[in-house]
């Protein structure tokens, strides 16, 4: 597993959301992006449409009876009914059964950063894990780690 850890500091969460979503869609995968908040949720699906209109991130809630033909699917949990590999905890929280996707995004802000420390600690050590982390420089994303 891929494990990628996004410290969003300047950014939105819904537009760090899209640019993952965009980039995902534009490798040929689709995407479970996980939340708790049903408001978060909501307002990431209105990004997903409406940042880039000309991108066309498509998407829709798991509770959708056509769940299974999203390209992107939000949801409060970890279940991808739409066959994603790639998954986005958009709330910052470490679920029981993200370690099942090829490539997780944890995405944390101030708050939420020794939470997310924990989970790097977590699978420190561990071959079958690959891990990685981003921050924001100078309006770009950088790879620190």
């Amino acid at each position: 597993m891929q494990l990628d850890f996004w410290q969003l500091s300047r950014d939105p969460l819904e537009l760090v959301v899209a640019l993952i979503a965009e980039r995902t869609r534009g490798a040929g995968e689709k995407l479970l992006v996980v939340t708790a908040d049903d408001a978060q949720r909501a307002a990431v699906g209105r990004a997903l449409w409406e940042t880039k209109p000309e991108a066309f991130l498509a998407n829709g809630d798991a509770a959708d009876p056509h769940a299974a033909r999203q390209p992107i699917l939000l949801s409060s949990g970890c279940e991808a009914r739409n066959g994603a590999r790639y998954l986005v905890l958009a709330d910052g929280d470490w679920r029981d059964g993200a370690e099942a996707f090829e490539r997780v995004f944890l995405l944390f802000g101030e708050a939420g950063a020794e939470a997310a420390r924990g989970v790097w600690r977590k699978f420190d050590g561990r071959d079958d894990v690959q891990r990685s982390y981003f921050a924001q420089e100078e309006g770009k994303w950088v790879k620190k780690a």
